[in-house]
């Protein structure tokens, strides 16, 4: 049995037809920059969202860059982001001269918290980026009320979790994750729950002042041909990718929620193991599993992934360092411990979820835990 983390072979063949008339057409139209997929794209996903604005790009690590440069943050400008994330939202913004300060997360749904942003904050801070950790949107609201009071940015990671739903506590109001702050930023590498083929990105905003310097940004700093008014970058989706993602749009939610079937499988076959703490749903977020990672409480993560890996199941660890203590972001760290953050890394283990998932696969997976465990 030949498992995977994730199956983007098996997914292609169910969409095979659509995705090579698509690409096909744009081989025959020979707009491979631009042109009419990457603007129905752009289109499409504006109306999925509910955003006025979607601005393409060449990849969500450039989302993040052209956000920040276009609300025109200057060097030693402070960015609260937390400790624990992948290195891209920190690493954009040490690139630009800014100086990341990482806060710690949430135990339960790793994310960052409210009271930690707040008491990071100094007269230096300019932007927070909440990153919806693993598929689960960060408690925005507060966020909001907070960079509000303070006259700060709030750039949404939302990498992992677009297609997922935040609803306001105070208010009920819904609405699509990376839509609420001043710009959320998502990426559509192979592996997100909307991946293309390649590389690609985007930036979402409902301020059309922003998204007119996004896209200035985006463009070599320029809003007309060769007059080039800032300096910019050269950030695009080229338009196969933008076909790719034309028809994987329209499977978003049916992706969403087969993962959301294989996490819930999990959930019920770890219930009995004390030693396993499975992923807690928010009661303001919907989780779209872009991962399924879980805590080993016992001190046992290690040899767990190891016996796995001798079961032929595959399994990741994200992430096994904190920000902080990488060497790369050292400079910025003052030695202060964050103890949630040091603890997931020392217990977080990945699942294998996608959207292929066969009961076979299942029971193998969840068999090969529950072994692990049986035999301790």
């Amino acid at each position: 049995m030949n498992i995977s983390m994730v199956d983007l072979k098996t997914q292609y063949l169910h969409i095979k037809q659509e995705v090579d008339r698509e690409i096909a057409e744009v081989i025959d139209s020979t707009q491979f920059i631009g042109g009419a997929k990457v603007t129905a794209f752009r289109e499409n996903l504006e109306q999925y969202l509910g955003v006025k604005h979607v601005i393409p790009c060449a990849n969500g690590t450039d989302a993040l860059q052209i956000a920040m440069m276009a609300l025109g943050l200057q060097p030693g400008d402070e960015v609260i982001i937390p400790a624990f994330t992948y290195v891209a939202t920190a690493e954009v913004i040490g690139l630009l001269g800014f100086t990341p300060v990482m806060t710690d997360v949430d135990p339960d749904t790793f994310n960052i918290r409210v009271d930690h942003i707040e008491a990071a904050i100094t007269p230096r801070t300019k932007a927070i980026v909440p990153v919806h950790l693993f598929g689960q949107c960060a408690d925005m609201e507060p966020i909001m009320a907070l960079a509000k009071k303070h006259n700060l940015y709030v750039i949404e990671d939302n990498a992992q979790a677009i297609g997922g739903d935040y609803t306001a506590p105070s208010t009920g109001l819904k609405s699509k994750t990376g839509t609420i702050g001043h710009y959320g930023c998502t990426s559509f590498f192979p592996s997100k729950n909307l991946g293309c083929y390649g590389d690609g990105g985007a930036l979402m905003t409902n301020d059309d002042e922003l998204a007119k310097a996004a896209r200035i940004i985006a463009n070599h700093g320029q809003s007309k041909q060769y007059y080039h008014d800032k300096i910019g970058v050269n950030s695009r989706l080229d338009a196969i990718q933008a076909a790719v993602l034309l028809v994987k749009l329209k499977y978003l939610d049916t992706y969403c929620a087969a993962r959301a079937r294989v996490a819930d499988a999990y959930d019920q076959a770890f219930a009995g193991i004390s030693a396993l703490k499975t992923p807690v749903r928010a009661p303001y977020s919907t989780h779209v599993f872009h991962q399924y990672t879980m805590q080993v409480t016992d001190g046992r993560r290690d040899a767990l992934k190891t016996f796995l890996a001798e079961q032929e199941v595959p399994s990741m660890i994200y992430y096994p360092v904190p920000l902080y203590k990488q060497e790369a972001f050292k400079q910025y760290w003052n030695g202060t411990i964050l103890p949630v953050t040091e603890r997931l890394c020392e217990t977080v283990i990945s699942l294998p979820v996608h959207t292929e998932m066969t009961p076979e696969v299942l029971e193998k997976i969840t068999g090969s835990v529950k072994a692990f465990f049986a035999g301790s």
